[in-house]
């Protein structure tokens, strides 16, 4: 059946993205998988914290299955705040088995429901949804931090990949230097290009 493989299929990948999202975080000291490495406070460990949380609600109160633990609720405003950042009384340690807890949570919903079983979503505009609406939804959010994640972990050491069997050893710090350099030539050189109307875009 279509809809069988579409639910197996999405939740393949939503695993998989999980333990990348994890993945992110080997290795790394205390400090770095906590400090914020954008203006707007991004960090990786708050990622996840934030991903255990959405995708409580998702595969939890959305169909009536609520998380059997306490965590912040999405119509509780003065709480949304601390779902992106780790305090320093939360450990790594509960962050990362409480994410894994709301998988299997999780798990057990998807397993459970018809990829067309009906659920309700009251902070979407048009709340009313199906399975499929959900994995899918979780799926693209889970692949977004994944992918802000990446970057993070890049900016650190400069690991890249989605798994360990997939990261990339193959070219030293020296090779990226010069790689990175040449694609500053091309940025700087193609803003001093003349426009059609004859003007000149200048760079720093």
């Amino acid at each position: 059946m279509i809809d069988d493989f579409a639910k197996e299929y999405l939740h393949s990948d939503l695993r998989d993205i999980r333990e990348t999202m994890l993945w992110k975080l080997d290795g790394l000291p205390e400090y770095d998988v906590r400090r914020p490495l954008t203006v707007t406070g991004t960090n990786l460990l708050g990622l996840v914290k934030h991903l255990s949380v959405t995708e409580s609600w998702y595969f939890g109160e959305v169909f009536d299955r609520p998380f059997p633990e306490r965590l912040p609720r999405w119509d509780d405003v003065r709480e949304h705040d601390s779902l992106m950042w780790a305090t320093e009384h939360e450990t790594r340690e509960e962050i990362i088995d409480r994410y894994r807890r709301v998988w299997k949570h999780s798990d057990a919903t998807i397993t459970a429901l018809a990829v067309d079983s009906p659920g309700h979503v009251p902070w979407w505009p048009r709340p009313d949804v199906k399975l499929f609406n959900i994995l899918v939804h979780v799926l693209a959010e889970t692949s977004r931090h994944a992918g802000h994640a990446d970057i993070l972990r890049e900016q650190l050491d400069g690991a890249t990949g989605v798994a360990a069997w997939d990261a990339d050893t193959q070219h030293d710090a020296a090779f990226w230097e010069a790689r990175r350099a040449r694609i500053e030539r091309a940025a700087k050189a193609a803003a001093t290009e003349p426009h059609h109307d004859g003007s000149v875009t200048a760079h720093g």
